[in-house]
């Protein structure tokens, strides 16, 4: 299996988890994702009372650099770890 068509299985079993994971996982999957499937962060940095919006964008930018493949790669491991905990 490819880096990508691991990362697009990762993409789908992330859907079937039965317990929703914590914030911290959940802009670490955010970040990793949007960073392997886009590259770095661009756009503006949402307003202030935009707070989910300026945490998901903070957490991407903090990436900024990282490989695809890296982030990809982390993306699906950190999947992998969610799934063996949360099911």
């Amino acid at each position: 299996m490819t880096d990508k068509q691991a990362f697009d299985q990762a993409q789908k079993d992330v859907k079937t988890l039965t317990k929703r994971p914590g914030n911290d996982d959940l802009l670490f999957l955010y970040a990793h994702y949007k960073q392997g499937a886009e590259g770095d962060v661009s756009g503006k940095r949402p307003g202030m009372l935009d707070m989910v919006g300026r945490a998901k964008y903070d957490a991407w930018a903090k990436i900024k650099g990282m490989p695809r493949e890296q982030a990809m790669q982390k993306y699906i491991d950190k999947v992998e770890g969610l799934l063996k905990s949360h099911r």
